[in-house]
């Protein structure tokens, strides 16, 4: 599919949080689809404005301007190399690729990962998408996190699923196992930003930006807990900083975990099998969105992973329970 030879617009406004920062610090949170290489270069090349006026690098930010992005189509755009490297694809035609992601996989190039990425991947199953921002995903998992994601494969497809997520259009739903029994629905609301002294990590803090996450327990272990998750935005990290904060933090979650899972009163193999998961249980299962290009509402799932349903087996066998399927 040849690439669009056009200029694409992209509209925000600068969260108050980002005030007194560095105007490229800001827009390239503001714009995580694109990297902060190219917010830098087309800050320089004048292709930012703020309220109206052409942006500067170091200029700072007072929060609640509004930001106008021209994205000149580039050849190239994302120098990133092609790797013959598996993807299992679940759907994909002229607009858009949806994509199974396995754990262990990063999504993109960065430090201390410069290959072997779904990146690199995409590029290779379609070298048209190298034209495109991020090659042309516009939403991303965790490395350890599996599941559904949808990748545009024109910048017109790419415009409008950025909006639609900008615009909580789109319905992201997961499944998680967590260290505690919720007997209920529960909502939380809590602004999520970068912890303040340890800037790996994520936190809840009043300084960062809006995050709502939905939770519904699915099935109760005697510890422990299935759970699905709906996000109604997409920060970094949001349900496992979310769900820690809530005090259910995710089994097998190196950073927020908050140490050694319960095992008493399990099983030798039972306890095994939890606290050797290797990875944060967590799994993007549901994907909804309108299609970009036919306006129509479509659906994708991702089918559980075997270690998250090796994990939830053990701890149904262990609590006496039944496995369930999550239900729709």
């Amino acid at each position: 599919m040849p690439a669009e030879n056009r200029e694409d617009r992209y509209y925000r406004i600068l969260d108050p949080a980002w005030s007194g920062h560095r105007m490229d610090r800001a827009l390239a949170d503001c714009f995580p689809e694109f990297s902060r290489a190219q917010i830098q270069r087309w800050l320089a090349n004048g292709a930012l404005t703020v309220d109206g006026v052409t942006a500067r690098v170091r200029q700072k930010v007072r929060g609640g301007e509004q930001v106008e992005l021209c994205v000149p189509s580039e050849p190239h755009a994302t120098e990133v190399a092609p790797e013959a490297i598996a993807l299992d694809v679940l759907f994909e035609d002229a607009s858009i690729l949806v994509v199974n992601k396995p754990a262990g996989q990063v999504m993109h190039p960065g430090a201390g990962n410069a290959s072997g990425t779904l990146q690199n991947a995409l590029v290779y199953h379609d070298p048209e998408l190298a034209c495109l921002p991020r090659s042309g995903i516009v939403h991303r998992l965790d490395k350890d996190t599996t599941g559904v994601f949808v990748v545009a494969r024109s910048h017109s497809a790419h415009r409008r699923l950025v909006a639609a997520l900008a615009e909580r259009e789109v319905t992201r739903e997961y499944e998680a196992v967590v260290r505690g029994t919720p007997l209920a629905d529960g909502c939380i609301d809590a602004p999520i930003g970068r912890h303040r002294t340890r800037r790996q990590r994520m936190a809840v803090t009043e300084r960062g930006r809006p995050a709502v996450t939905h939770y519904h327990p699915e099935q109760h272990f005697d510890r422990h807990t299935l759970v699905r998750c709906r996000l109604e935005s997409g920060r970094t990290h949001q349900i496992r900083v979310h769900m820690a904060s809530a005090g259910l933090p995710l089994v097998g979650d190196p950073i927020y975990g908050r140490g050694a899972q319960p095992t008493k009163g399990y099983s030798r193999s039972v306890a095994d099998v939890l606290t050797q998961f290797p990875r944060q249980a967590l799994h993007a299962r549901r994907l909804a969105l309108r299609h970009p290009a036919t306006g129509s509402l479509v659906e994708f799932h991702a089918p559980r992973p075997r270690d998250l349903s090796e994990l939830v087996e053990a701890l149904a066998a262990g609590s006496g329970t039944i496995p369930q399927a999550v239900k729709d």
